[in-house]
């Protein structure tokens, strides 16, 4: 494509109608017409914020126990295709937006800090992170649409709010509910409230021009301009962000503003509202939203200045008056940080005006899975197979990290993390597992972080230059390793139980992999059936007490009963139990032929796994998989060999590296006479 190809190209798939409705400017009687059009433009920053998340949908669905569950679609990241999705906090999103929808309502949530509470790395900034996205993004759109006023100066230039406020802010206070009153008559169900008042700047802009026309309101508004702002936090309109530095560093005025004083000589004074920079985070965030990273690392000075925006709205520029703004306050912390904050008697203010949203580690092993395929994928991952399991077991140890001890007898932490993850175990029901949840209080709050999780597969993708592919014992080993230099691990009774689980991990995928090697071996398609069919067969005429004709001799003989329980003792069929599974079987086939369907070993599970097991057995030393220890196979036996690889490669996702590698591993195990039936 040539340069004047791609310069069409975008010529033709720009929206110039978009551009202008974005920087629309119009006079304020204008924007009076607007807000009786759209009365939504004169939302505050909690009803904006509130609305943006709605905007994107939201999925209730009824879990097992009947409980409703919430999910909001503006936290899978709509906005960037998923890029800071958030996964298995559904609990902590929803109490989010219910603390937004109360401030939206103004009950009072408004005039509290939102601290999001967690250990590191649980989606605490990315939730922030999400949150600027999508008000940047929504002020863009015609929904989200908000507007600021600007001065018009004696030369013709327009000199804007440098705070972005709401224009409604110009009509005075004894007019304002006569002015909603009419604003709202006919109006929809969103009703307009003129609250706050004009900042330094635009009442020193105002005051002068109302001096100017003898107090003549009506000419003061011919001076004043109307325009669309969009918000954006790299230009620093409407989004501010505040990280501590270290405390020489450390100065108020980042969050309020400070003068400027290359226009002192210009206007003569220091308190002139024109002298002064309204730039500090508190005045960029207005109309929007402000994140305080480590908010509880602040300085004591700092947090003066927060318990007064919190509360009151309000914000004291040096040289001024209390100053409104109106926008979000969101802050984070950890855990040992919060600790701090309530054991300190001094920080008692802060604490009364904190709303504490817990934001924990994922507890869910296919959360935590997800967590990783969005960075470790075949997109993003090139040159590199990824095994499977590779992923899901270096979660799987994340998640059991943070998991505390079921007080169950006979459940362990590996059953418990399969329960919270959907999994069914006899006798636990869903009640069963609610109970565990609310018996382990600080669950998630404690454990391996993902971070550490993503470094170790990095680590292990990059560690083996010559490998095609890389396996779980490569991440498993790279997270082990790791653990002797881990920054957040202080004791080592820690370090020794995250290396138990490690080895905990290596035995489930011990039989996994056991088990896959076991179906590819037993996945002859006709050789099940052939199985299949010889035990209905005997089923039938044992249920019915018949003889079964032997195919050979043709002589009616007596039902194989060494057959029928050698099927049958792989999936734990007792003895005293074989005539009540039997009779399940046949009332099974004779369901199907009932409504005109035909039987299909595969519909039914236990039977399905009993069949593959029982033709393993059968198989597996005609196969001779365990002669790849000895690297002696001769050329039939590579033969079968090959084809069960090649059914690891169709049938479970590996390539030719990965299954050859699992292969010998598990041929080691059949070595040592290990092989479990499960």
């Amino acid at each position: 494509m040539s340069g004047a190809d791609i310069i069409r190209f975008v010529a033709e798939s720009q929206d110039v109608a978009q551009f202008r409705r974005k920087n629309w400017e119009g006079s304020f009687a204008e924007y009076l017409d607007l807000v009786r059009e759209t009365p939504r433009v004169t939302r505050n920053a909690f009803q904006r914020m509130y609305d943006m998340v709605l905007s994107h949908g939201v999925d209730v669905t009824e879990t097992p126990r009947g409980d409703r569950k919430t999910t909001y679609r503006f936290f899978s990241d709509p906005i960037d295709g998923g890029k800071d999705a958030i996964f298995g906090l559904e609990g902590s999103l929803a109490a989010l937006v219910n603390a937004l929808k109360s401030a939206a309502h103004g009950y009072g949530i408004e005039k509290r800090v939102l601290l999001l509470h967690g250990p590191v790395g649980s989606s605490k900034s990315t939730i922030a992170r999400l949150l600027k996205k999508g008000l940047e993004r929504y002020s863009e759109s015609d929904e989200g649409a908000l507007y600021t006023l600007g001065w018009r100066d004696d030369d013709g230039t327009m000199l804007w709010c440098p705070m972005h406020e709401e224009p409604l802010h110009v009509i005075p206070e004894r007019f304002r509910r006569e002015v909603e009153g009419r604003l709202n008559a006919g109006a929809d169900d969103f009703p307009i409230r003129i609250q706050g008042e004009m900042c330094p700047y635009c009442r020193f802009m105002y005051t002068q021009r109302l001096g100017r026309h003898d107090g003549d309101w009506t000419r003061v508004i011919e001076e004043i301009r109307v325009r669309r702002v969009v918000l954006s936090e790299r230009d620093r309109v409407g989004i501010g962000t505040f990280q501590p530095k270290d405390e020489k560093n450390q100065d108020s005025t980042e969050l309020t503003g400070d003068i400027n004083y290359r226009k002192i000589a210009e206007y003569g004074t220091d308190s002139d509202p024109r002298a002064f920079n309204f730039d500090g985070e508190f005045n960029v965030a207005n109309r929007g939203m402000i994140e305080f990273i480590e908010v509880l690392k602040l300085d004591v000075a700092f947090l003066y200045d927060l318990l007064g925006a919190s509360q009151e709205h309000r914000v004291k520029p040096k040289k001024f008056p209390q100053t409104e703004i109106d926008e979000v306050i969101i802050g984070h912390t950890n855990e040992p940080e919060y600790r701090r904050l309530q054991s300190n008697e001094f920080m008692e203010a802060l604490r009364d005006r904190t709303v504490k949203i817990d934001v924990p580690y994922v507890t869910k092993l296919s959360d935590e899975v997800r967590i990783y395929e969005k960075d470790y994928n075949d997109k993003r991952v090139k040159g590199k197979h990824i095994a499977p399991h590779t992923i899901e077991l270096a979660a799987m140890w994340a998640v059991l990290t943070r998991l505390e001890d079921p007080n169950h007898a006979g459940l362990t932490l590996l059953q418990k993390l399969k329960l919270y993850d959907g999994k069914t175990l006899p006798n636990f029901t869903e009640e069963n597992i609610k109970e565990l949840k609310e018996e382990a209080v600080s669950e998630g709050m404690h454990g391996i972080s993902p971070r550490y999780v993503q470094d170790k597969i990095s680590n292990a993708l990059v560690s083996h230059p010559d490998a095609r592919s890389i396996n779980p014992f490569m991440v498993l080993h790279e997270l082990e390793s790791g653990l002797k230099h881990h920054s957040l691990i202080n004791s080592d009774e820690t370090r020794t139980r995250y290396r138990e689980l490690l080895a905990v991990v290596k035995e489930e995928y011990e039989n996994i992999v056991k088990n896959e090697v076991q179906r590819a071996i037993a996945a002859d398609e006709d050789a099940l059936k052939r199985l299949c069919g010889n035990y209905i067969d005997n089923v039938k005429a044992y249920t019915q007490r018949e003889r079964v004709k032997n195919k050979f001799t043709g002589e009616y003989e007596e039902p194989d009963e060494r057959l029928m329980r050698s099927i049958e003792e792989k999936i734990d069929i007792a003895d005293s139990r074989k005539d009540d599974f039997r009779r399940e079987i046949m009332n099974y086939i004779g369901a199907l032929s009932i409504d005109g369907k035909t039987f299909d070993y595969k519909t039914n599970d236990r039977l399905y796994k009993a069949l593959q097991l029982k033709l393993f057995e059968d198989q597996k030393d005609s196969i001779k998989l365990t002669s790849l220890v000895s690297n002696v196979v001769d050329q039939e036996t590579q033969a079968k060999i090959d084809v069960v690889k090649s059914r690891m490669i169709r049938d479970y996702g590996y390539d030719d590296e990965s299954a050859t590698d699992v292969l010998n591993y598990v041929a080691s195990i059949f070595a040592r006479g290990d092989v479990k039936q499960d």
